[in-house]
C-alpha cells in the first residue's frame, strides 16, 4: 500500500506546473522531425512516464523512481537514444534520497549505481556484431565514470537535503523544548513564589483575626484595633506582592523588585506584631553586599520557616541565628511545637519544606528541617562566593 507524504498546496501546485512545463518540452523534443511510427510511440510513452514520475517525485518518491525505470525501460526497448527527457532521472534520484523512506533510499543509490552500469552497456553494445575493441572499451570506461559521477551526484545531493532538513527539524524541536523547560521553570518559580507570599500572610492575618476575636469577647479596644491594623498592612502587603506576580505571569520577560536583606526587619516586625516571641541574633554581619540571588533565599526560607512557627508552634518564641561568613551564610530558626505535631512532622512533608529545599537548592546550598529535642529546627547552608 503506497503512502503518501503530506505536502503543501503550493508545492503540489508547483510540482505539477514543473511537470506540465518539462512534458511540453520534452515532447517537442522527442517528437520533432520525427516520422517513425515506433519512435514517435516510444518518444510518447517516455515522455508521459518522466513526466509522471516528475508529478509525484516528492509525494511518493518509491513510486516515482519506479515509473522513471518504466519510462528508461520504455526508452531502450524501443532502441532510442538518449535524451534531454532524461533529465528527470536526475530530479527522481535527488527526491528518493530527500524525502524517501530508508527502503526508497537505499532504492535510489541502487538505481543509480544500476544506471551507471546500464547506460554504457546500452550505448556501446546496441547493434553491435562484432567483439569489442580496445577503443570501445576505453568509450564504454568514459560512460560508466561519466553516468555514474552524474547519477550519484544527484542521489547524494538528495542526501544531504535530508540531512539538513532533518537537521533543522531537530533544530526547531530542540529549541521548542527549550521554550517548554523554560516556561515550566517560571511556573514553578512563581508558584513556589505565591505559596511563600499567600502562606506568610494568609498564616498573620489568622493569627490576628483569632487574637481580635479573643480581644472582642473580653471587650479590649485596644488590642482589637492592633489586631485589624495588622490585619489591614499585612492584607496589603500580601496583594502588592500577588500583582506583582500576575504582572510576571503576563510579562516574563520582566523579574520585578525581589526582597532584600533590608526587607527583613519587616518581616521580623510582621511576625511580632502576629505574636511571635522573636529573638534574632546576626554574627556575623555581611561583609559585604550578598548576590541577589542568595539575598531572595535568605528571605524566602526564613519567611517560610517563621510562618511554620506562627502556624505550628507549640510556644511563641522563635529563635533565628544567622550568620554572614565569607564563603557562605548560615542559618537556623527554632521553635517549640507540640508532641502531636512533632511526631506527625515529616522532613520531606508540605510544600513549605520543598519549597525552601528547592530555593537552597538554586543558589547551590542546603537545607534539613525537622524535629530534635522537642523542637522544630531549620537549618540552612547558601555559598556567597568570595570577590577579587
Amino acid at each position: 500500500m503506497l503512502t503518501f507524504r503530506r505536502l503543501h498546496r503550493y508545492q503540489l501546485v508547483t510540482d505539477l506546473l514543473v511537470a506540465a512545463f518539462f512534458g511540453l518540452l520534452a515532447g517537442a523534443v522527442e517528437l520533432l522531425g520525427t516520422v517513425d511510427a515506433g519512435q514517435v510511440t516510444g518518444g510518447v510513452l517516455t515522455v508521459a512516464a518522466f513526466t509522471g514520475a516528475l508529478c509525484v517525485r516528492r509525494l511518493q518518491p518509491g513510486l516515482a523512481l519506479g515509473v522513471a525505470w518504466v519510462g528508461a525501460a520504455v526508452q531502450m526497448g524501443f532502441g532510442m537514444t538518449p535524451s534531454p527527457t532524461d533529465l528527470a532521472i536526475f530530479a527522481v534520484l535527488y527526491a528518493t534520497a530527500a524525502y524517501g523512506s530508508p527502503r526508497v533510499f537505499w532504492s535510489g543509490f541502487a538505481s543509480a549505481l544500476a544506471g551507471a552500469v546500464i547506460v554504457p552497456v546500452y550505448l556501446v553494445g546496441r547493434g553491435m556484431s562484432e567483439p569489442p575493441t580496445a577503443e570501445m572499451w576505453f568509450v564504454a570506461g568514459a560512460l560508466l565514470l561519466g553516468a555514474g559521477f552524474a547519477l550519484m551526484l544527484s542521489w547524494v545531493s538528495g542526501a544531504l537535503a535530508r540531512t539538513a532538513m532533518r537537521a533543522a527539524a531537530n533544530s526547531r524541536a530542540q529549541r521548542a523544548a527549550e521554550v517548554e523547560m523554560i516556561a515550566e521553570q517560571q511556573r514553578v518559580r512563581v508558584a513556589r513564589d505565591m505559596h511563600d507570599v499567600v502562606a506568610h500572610s494568609l498564616a498573620i492575618v489568622i493569627a490576628q483575626a483569632d487574637g481580635a476575636r479573643y480581644a472582642a469577647a473580653a471587650h479590649d479596644g485596644t488590642v482589637t484595633s492592633d489586631a485589624l491594623a495588622t490585619i489591614s498592612a499585612t492584607a496589603r502587603s500580601a496583594l502588592a506582592d500577588v500583582r506583582l506576580l500576575l504582572t510576571q505571569l503576563r510579562h516574563s520577560q520582566s523579574e520585578g523588585p525581589q526582597p532584600t536583606l533590608a526587607d527583613l526587619d519587616d518581616l521580623f516586625d510582621r511576625m511580632r506584631a502576629a505574636g511571635v516571641v522573636l529573638d534574632v541574633v546576626v554574627d556575623p554581619v555581611p561583609p559585604e553586599e550578598p548576590p541577589a540571588a542568595v539575598q531572595l533565599a535568605v528571605y524566602r526560607i526564613l519567611q517560610e520557616a517563621l510562618t511554620n512557627a506562627l502556624r505550628h508552634g507549640g510556644d511563641p518564641r522563635v529563635r533565628v541565628r544567622l550568620g554572614w561568613h565569607v564563603d557562605r551564610v548560615e542559618f537556623t530558626v527554632r521553635n517549640a511545637r507540640s508532641t502531636a505535631v512533632v511526631a506527625s512532622t515529616t522532613p520531606t512533608g508540605g510544600h513549605g519544606l520543598i519549597g525552601m529545599r528547592e530555593r537552597a537548592m538554586l543558589v547551590g546550598g542546603s537545607l534539613t528541617a525537622g524535629p530534635a529535642y522537642g523542637e522544630f529546627v531549620v537549618t540552612a547552608t547558601l555559598p556567597v562566593g568570595t570577590r577579587g
